[in-house]
């Protein structure tokens, strides 16, 4: 039997439609009564629902098949002939183009079972996209907070799914907060990529096509850091392979976040914004402009666990850094580009096998 477990307190509540955080305001984990998540009989499945047996609380995500796009299984290549340990895996190959869809289609998955009939999400874009696409597939009713400044490319994705947008005018905290304030009145389902622990049985899965498609762990990966949703998908996925003995290491993590906004790298770094909230200085990198992380303080435990540090990038290094992998044939969003700004300024050794996900496709940006 699979439960919320707060991060905080550790109070246990049952998975209901209602329920996103503590009563403490603590965020929720998943607790498993019995821990069976075997890593040796995953399916033959082309998508991420091969690793079905691998996720945890998945007695309630047995309805997958009527709400899949195909999503998952997306390439790992080469980035440059001249250098063979440096890996790009497209995510943004994905059904809306961005790697969203592996926590949105587990997520949606789960609102399905609930027997819920509207859902709300708070976005920068592609999670509000991804989340949309899903609950039309699976014939739930969709609101997506988003701010005023989000990319008209990600706004017209989520209104061609039927998704009402409601805009906010604000801070990304701002987008949230309402979305919660109406979450809380309404009393519906809260599709968050950042609260939602079963987000994140998605976004692990990451980890598990990466260690096939390699047949081991890659030494290093690097990370955009936003609220962290890949990060910690990937430090999850990583982590339950070599407790089940199917790597022999875990790999190091580097999480890049843009200079303009860069809490976690400042909190890594031990300053403490309890007295001094961080400012969001502007950043074209509209993914990761997150001021306030709510998941901050596990985001910096993975990275210190698996002896990883923090990059920070320029705009004009982002923006530099996109052109140049769009010259490589690789066409990604401006944010999906500050991972190769930060694997530009990351000292790797020769023989160090590097995997860095392009995370969302190049027509999202505005330009």
């Amino acid at each position: 039997m699979t439960l919320y477990s707060c991060s905080e307190c550790k109070q246990v509540y049952p998975i209901k439609a209602t329920r996103w955080k503590c009563e403490c305001g603590g965020l929720l984990n998943l607790s498993q009564t019995e821990s069976d998540t075997p890593y040796d009989n995953w399916t033959s499945q082309r998508s991420i629902w091969r690793y079905v047996p691998s996720m945890a609380g998945k007695e309630y995500l047995s309805g997958w098949r009527s709400i899949t796009l195909g999503e998952g299984q997306t390439p790992l290549l080469e980035l440059d002939e001249s250098d063979p340990n440096t890996l790009v895996k497209l995510d943004f190959m994905m059904p809306t183009l961005s790697f969203k869809d592996r926590g949105a289609a587990v997520l949606v998955t789960l609102a399905k079972q609930l027997g819920v009939n509207k859902v709300i999400a708070d976005s920068s874009g592609n999670a509000g996209t991804a989340i949309a696409a899903y609950s039309a597939k699976a014939g739930i009713e969709c609101d997506v907070y988003v701010s005023a400044d989000t990319s008209p490319n990600k706004l017209a994705q989520i209104k061609a799914h039927g998704a009402t947008i409601k805009t906010v005018r604000g801070t990304r905290e701002d987008v949230a907060t309402a979305a919660q304030f109406a979450v809380e009145e309404e009393q519906v389902f809260y599709a968050s990529h950042v609260y939602n622990p079963y987000f994140y049985e998605g976004t692990k899965t990451y980890a598990f096509e990466v260690y096939e498609q390699l047949g081991k762990a890659p030494n290093t990966v690097l990370i955009p850091v936003g609220n962290g949703t890949l990060l910690l998908g990937a430090y999850y996925g990583f982590r339950e392979l070599l407790e089940a003995k199917k790597i022999e290491y875990m790999p190091k993590i580097i999480a890049i976040q843009a200079e303009n906004c860069s809490p976690i790298a400042k909190a890594f770094e031990g300053q403490d914004f309890e007295e001094k909230p961080f400012v969001n200085e502007g950043t074209l990198a509209e993914g990761i402009a997150i001021a306030s992380p709510a998941r901050s303080k596990q985001i910096v435990e993975a990275i210190r666990e698996t002896e990883g540090t923090f990059i920070t990038v320029s705009e004009d290094e982002i923006l530099e850094a996109r052109e140049m992998l769009a010259v490589k044939g690789f066409y990604v969003e401006i944010t999906s580009a500050v991972n190769y700004a930060g694997y530009m300024k990351y000292a790797n050794s020769r023989d160090e096998v590097i995997v860095i996900p392009l995370c969302g496709a190049g027509i999202k940006s505005p330009t």
